[in-house]
C-alpha cells in the first residue's frame, strides 16, 4: 500500500496550562508536559494510529529535542525521511492552554523552516498515494519552495494532495491575499480549514458563507471545515453539504486536535474514497483528544472502541 506522505513541521511541544491567571513578576502551578509535536508530524501519527501507513519528511537540528521528535515517531511506526542540520535547532513550541482547553501558540523557527528543495527524498514523494502539507511551510521561504516542489512531485507521480491552513495569524500577517495567491497555485484535493482559518481566507463570519466561498474559490476541492464543538461541515464536488456532529467531550486541551481530526480522516478516506464516512472517523479521533493532554496521548480502550465502532 502506497504511504501517505506528511511533510513539513516536526518540533518538541512544551505545553503549559495554569491552575490560574498569569500575572506579571508572580508564581503559579499548573500542568506541564513535553513531547514530539509539530502539525505534519502528528497528521502522519494519527494517520497511523488509524490504520494507514504514514511517512513523514522533515527537518530537525542535531541536538537532544531533535532525537526525542525522532523517537517519538519511531514508537509510533510512522517512517521519516527526516535533514538533519548543523546550523540549526529542532524547532520548540510553546503552547499556553487556558481554562477552556483553548490554545495559543508561540512557535519558534527552527530547522524545519530551512528545508531546501535540494533536501527533499524524491523516490518518497513519487511513491506516494498521498500527500499532505500544512501552510507552516507555506508561510516563508524556506520551505516554501521546497513544499511547492514537492506537491509538483508528488501530483505528476498521481498522489492526491491536502492541506491544512494551519494559522489564521499568520495568514493574516503574510497577508491574505498573498497566501490566496500560493493556495491558489497548488491543486489540492482536500483543504482543512478550522473557523478561524476559513474566515481569514473568506473573510466570511459566518461558517455556510465561508463554505460557500471556499467551494467556488476551489471548486475541484474536497472542503472539511473544522468547527470544534459544533463538529465539521465538509462539500466537494461529488459530496453534498453534510454535517457531522461532535463527540460530547468536555475540552481539557485543544492541542493538536485538529491534527488528529486530519490524519484519521486522510487515513479512512484513502481507503474508501467516502468522506462522510471518513469525517465520523475523525471527530471522534478529534473529540477523544481534546478531552485529554497533548497532541499525541496514549492510546486506550476508549480509542480503540471508536476506532473499531466507525471502521464497523
Amino acid at each position: 500500500m502506497k504511504p501517505l506522505v506528511s511533510l513539513g513541521d516536526l518540533a518538541w511541544d512544551v505545553l503549559a496550562k495554569p491552575d490560574s491567571m498569569l500575572l506579571p513578576g508572580g508564581d503559579t502551578t499548573g500542568r506541564l508536559e513535553l513531547s514530539g509535536g509539530g502539525s505534519a508530524a502528528n497528521v502522519a501519527v494519527w494517520a497511523q494510529r488509524s490504520g494507514y501507513p504514514a511517512t513523514f519528511i522533515g527537518k530537525i537540528g542535531q541536538d537532544h529535542f531533535g532525537e526525542l521528535a525522532m523517537a517519538g515517531l519511531r514508537a509510533e511506526g510512522v517512517e521519516a525521511e527526516v535533514i538533519a542540520s548543523h546550523e540549526h535547532p529542532t524547532g520548540v513550541i510553546l503552547a499556553l492552554i487556558d481554562r477552556r482547553g483553548q490554545r495559543a501558540m508561540l512557535t519558534s523557527q527552527g530547522a524545519d523552516w530551512d528545508l531546501l528543495p535540494t533536501e527533499l527524498p524524491v523516490a518518497t514523494l513519487e511513491g506516494a498515494r498521498h500527500l499532505h502539507l500544512t501552510a507552516w511551510s507555506l508561510f516563508r521561504d524556506p520551505p516554501r519552495a521546497a513544499a511547492l516542489r514537492a506537491a509538483r512531485l508528488a501530483r505528476a507521480a498521481g498522489a492526491t494532495l491536502s492541506l491544512d491552513p494551519g494559522s489564521f495569524q499568520m495568514i493574516q500577517q503574510m497577508g491574505r491575499e498573498t497566501f490566496l495567491e500560493v493556495v491558489d497555485g497548488v491543486p489540492f484535493d482536500v483543504i482543512f480549514p478550522n473557523d478561524d482559518e476559513a474566515r481569514a481566507m473568506s473573510g466570511e463570519r459566518e461558517h455556510g458563507r465561508a463554505l460557500d466561498w471556499l467551494r467556488e474559490r476551489y471548486p475541484e476541492a474536497l472542503v472539511v471545515l473544522k468547527m470544534d464543538e459544533e463538529g465539521a461541515l465538509l462539500e466537494g464536488p461529488t459530496t453534498p453539504r453534510t454535517h457531522v456532529p461532535a463527540t460530547p467531550d468536555t475540552a481539557v486541551d485543544a492541542t493538536g486536535a485538529g491534527d488528529a481530526f486530519g490524519g484519521a480522516f486522510l487515513a479512512s478516506w484513502l481507503q474508501h474514497g467516502d468522506p462522510v464516512r471518513a469525517a465520523h472517523l475523525a471527530v471522534q479521533v478529534g473529540g477523544w483528544v481534546v478531552a485529554r493532554f497533548g497532541a499525541r496521548p496514549a492510546t486506550d480502550a476508549d480509542l480503540q472502541a471508536r476506532l473499531q465502532a466507525v471502521l464497523a
